[in-house]
């Protein structure tokens, strides 16, 4: 079975011309060897694919005849991710909420009471 097709039967990509495209960029290895799109996927393979700024790591089991369902997807392969891939994730979203993106504007009274107390705090120390 081809990786693109592979990694959307497992529900990693929604479509499969998307998960062709992240094989053409690169996002994808098999083996630690990057793949093209039509690259077969045999059992006992690892793979390791870059996506939503997380490296996830799998170890194939069986192909799947076609695309399963979220629940049959352990059935087909280990993931293998490390915690701290998920750990980084969480780090990110909580950096992103507190970013104003540059020209938005002034900041507001809440920004800028929010800026004091930290100036404040970092004064006393």
């Amino acid at each position: 079975m081809r990786i693109d097709k592979f990694l959307w039967c497992v529900r990693y990509y929604k479509t499969r011309s998307i998960a062709t495209t992240a094989c053409k960029k690169g996002h994808i290895k098999i083996n630690d060897q990057v793949v093209k799109p039509s690259r077969e996927v045999y059992p006992t393979d690892t793979i390791n694919l870059r996506k939503n700024q997380v490296n996830y790591s799998l170890k194939v089991l069986d192909l799947p005849p076609n695309r399963v369902g979220a629940k049959l997807v352990d059935i087909y392969r280990v993931d293998t991710t490390p915690k701290s891939e998920f750990e980084a994730q969480e780090l990110l979203k909580l950096a992103k909420d507190y970013y104003r993106k540059k020209g938005v504007g002034r900041p507001t009274k809440k920004d800028r009471r929010d800026l004091d107390s930290i100036e404040f705090y970092d004064e006393e120390e």
